[in-house]
């Protein structure tokens, strides 16, 4: 499958991805916000969307296709996906007919506003082997065997020493008659979540080791090797973005996914040199970053620690398709978003009216919420997933842009029951 869909060429340097990583590290957020689209609104028909008659419908039939593998299960979404296979590959008049006779545009808002944040992720392409070399020094750890995570709610996080049992592997949970110690006042205080990973040491659970000290070794005989890269710094950026591809020596591609944390919050390394004065904001970017460590090799180390976080990954199935997003199915370049699930539901269709990155150039385009990230919050917010490798690359970072949303939802369904 072809995983990126662009029309124009850009220079290399990618604005603001190390100061605002997106992952498809899904993101759960508790309650029940209020509605993007109030009670009484109006609906419209695909037809009267901005831009509707000047785009490629049809190329955005895949992207359906591979929501209806989920979608077709719900009773509301089995006929209009048995319509959408049966669509013919290249007529983009029979796509949008079917669009519009089969769908209601529904406008989201936030409050009064009406447009929100747009950006933009992709799948970075590595080189490496599956064999260490001189070439390749740089591994790709799976979760380490030794990290095991507890939940501790938040209001229990200031009552001092705490005990735990092991419930599992890897697992532990609170109990008063425990015979494992949890101090914690020692774990980073991530506002986020309430799960601590941490290490046992004896009777004691301990913080997890940070990014500095897995770069220096400490988990090597505790963690598996999926792969091994050639460059350290390339290996941070596929953690900020949380999956990607590996191309191997014999020209295969290994695929790599989330699956799991050493506990620490993200910290941005772009952020951290423009405080340090080392560079403006509008040179931090990932190119910028890259530009910077070339004239400061010896300060490599450093600058990396700095975000303590560390991502483990693990090998997902599949061929040259895209990585898997949090609706569970393969996204496609150019037409998946991520959004926040509490607005949009995920699967459904979302007419995306913006403008090309760094540009006044209109991009209205069709495409489909398959995928969530720590990022991502609100009605009125997209992640545009570009596809994988450099150009990918090059458009997702330079993405920043205000756009409007329109969810399209089957004649019939309301917003409020999709969602």
């Amino acid at each position: 499958m072809k995983q990126t869909l662009f029309k124009k060429s850009w220079p290399l340097w990618l604005a603001l991805l190390a100061l605002a990583g997106c992952t498809t590290t899904p993101s759960v957020t508790p309650g029940r916000p209020a509605p993007a689209i109030p009670s009484g609104a109006d609906s419209a028909s695909p037809a009267a969307l901005p831009a509707w008659n000047d785009q490629a419908v049809g190329d955005t039939i895949q992207g359906l296709r591979q929501s209806c593998r989920t979608l077709q299960k719900k009773p509301a979404w089995s006929g209009v996906c048995r319509e959408a296979g049966a669509l013919a590959e290249n007529d983009a008049d029979a796509a949008r007919r079917f669009f519009e006779n089969r769908f209601t545009a529904w406008k989201l808002r936030d409050g009064s506003r009406d447009s929100g944040l747009i950006t933009g992720y992709y799948e970075p392409l590595l080189n490496g082997s599956l064999n260490r070399s001189e070439r390749t020094p740089w591994p790709i750890y799976g979760a380490p065997r030794d990290m095991v995570s507890v939940d501790v709610p938040m209001s229990q996080r200031n009552r001092g020493v705490l005990r735990a049992k092991q419930t599992g592997p890897g697992r532990l949970a609170l109990a008063a008659g425990g015979n494992i110690e949890i101090n914690p006042a020692d774990f980073p205080a991530d506002p986020r979540g309430i799960r601590m990973k941490g290490r046992l040491s004896g009777s004691r659970l301990l913080p997890y080791f940070t990014r500095g000290q897995i770069n220096q070794g400490s988990i090597a005989g505790s963690a598996p090797v999926i792969a091994w890269v050639e460059d350290p710094v390339e290996l941070f950026f596929l953690q900020v973005q949380g999956s990607g591809r590996i191309q191997l020596d014999d020209g295969s591609f290994l695929h790599v996914g989330f699956a799991d944390q050493n506990g620490y919050p993200y910290q941005s390394i772009g952020k951290w040199l423009v405080d340090k004065g080392e560079m403006t904001l509008g040179q931090a970017s990932m190119q910028g970053i890259k530009d910077w460590l070339a004239k400061n090799p010896q300060r490599r180390d450093e600058l990396l620690a700095v975000n303590q976080s560390y991502i483990f990954f693990k090998q997902l199935p599949g061929d040259n398709g895209g990585p898997i997003g949090a609706l569970g199915v393969p996204l496609t370049g150019g037409y998946s978003i991520a959004v926040d699930p509490r607005y949009i539901p995920l699967g459904a269709p979302v007419y995306l009216s913006t403008t090309w990155p760094h540009s006044s150039e209109p991009l209205a385009r069709l495409v489909h919420a398959q995928d969530t990230g720590s990022a991502i919050k609100g009605a009125l917010r997209a992640d545009l997933f570009w596809g994988y490798g450099t150009e990918a690359g090059m458009y997702a970072g330079r993405m920043k842009q205000q756009g409007s949303l329109w969810l399209l939802l089957p004649k019939g369904v309301s917003p409020g029951a999709a969602l």
